[in-house]
């Protein structure tokens, strides 16, 4: 087993509330839970079948058991190293390759949100995001995502004056449902939060238990981090950056926004964000931000 483990039950009430930029709303960082009819006894054993598939994934993994792997992944499934280079399922069960972080001691932290379940796996300067989907089938794994931290701090963010339009005004993005348009919408609020550097209203669409691991910085950071980094203008390697492509895929009270960004000057940034439906709010619980090593700096 890890060494850590932290079990985190968020499976919240559904209530559609429509999330604008520009109009911040006011609500509590906690909701009751969702009735599920579940005996705390039952949660516990669906949420450790999560953490077993796990288990026998990373053992899977490391030993290239291709039989194994294809019962434990989904359909979906996508794997990015931390290079930023990114394998569909069948490219992944072709070529194999082993996780970046093998040691069965290293630290787990483990959220459910009803179907999904958000796994971080940290060890040093290696950090790996493993998202659960719950299937008729059982467990099965969804986004598999490396981040390797800087050794040092990078240098200050450049100072821009210039209004931040993509992401916190457009995004070449169509939502189709209600619910993309409000996790899309709370997602342009917390970029634009960002770009005022306004710690207060960035931390309404951030869940307590938030997470983010960047390959542009030198640490992970977590929700009272960020709010301090942003109350003191010091947001090296965190800047917004424009978006290329996204894709969400909505699982009732929660969702994963997958999307491509390109910073100035820089290499584009391959992104994995998890987003959960909290008290009627979505907001941010999980976000893992690869630098995609093999593409030209634009």
């Amino acid at each position: 087993m890890y060494r850590r483990l932290n079990f985190v039950f968020a499976i919240t009430a559904a209530v559609t509330i429509t999330l604008v930029p520009d109009l911040p709303r006011m609500w509590a960082a906690s909701a009751a839970p969702q009735e599920s009819g579940q005996s705390p006894e039952q949660k516990a054993s669906f949420e450790q079948a999560s953490v077993a598939a796990d288990h026998a994934f990373a053992e899977a993994a490391l030993k290239s058991d291709a039989a194994s792997l294809d019962k434990l992944l989904d359909t979906r499934f996508t794997w990015t190293d931390a290079s930023g280079k990114t394998l569909s399922r069948q490219e992944f069960l072709q070529q194999l390759p082993k996780p970046a972080i093998g040691d069965p001691n290293a630290q787990m932290t483990a959220h459910n949100y009803g179907s999904l379940e958000s796994i971080q796996i940290h060890n040093g300067k290696d950090h790996a995001l493993h998202v659960w989907v719950n299937r008729s089938a059982g467990w099965r794994l969804l986004v598999y995502q490396e981040v390797h931290l800087l050794d040092a701090p990078p240098p200050p963010a450049a100072v821009t004056r210039a209004a931040c339009q993509n992401p916190c005004k457009t995004m070449p993005f169509d939502p189709k449902t209600q619910n993309e348009r409000d996790v899309i919408a709370g997602f342009m609020a917390l970029q634009t939060y960002t770009v005022a550097h306004d710690s207060k209203n960035w931390g309404l669409y951030v869940a307590d238990e938030f997470e983010a691991a960047n390959s542009n910085s030198d640490q992970t950071l977590t929700k009272r981090g960020r709010m301090e980094d942003l109350a003191r203008s010091k947001m090296a390697g965190y800047t917004p950056m424009p978006v290329v492509d996204m894709h969400v895929l909505d699982f009732g009270t929660a969702a994963i926004l997958i999307s491509r960004h390109q910073p100035q000057n820089a290499k584009p940034v391959h992104i994995t964000r998890v987003w959960i439906k909290r008290g009627g709010h979505w907001m941010e619980a999980a976000s893992y931000q690869t630098r995609i090593e093999d593409a030209a700096t634009r």
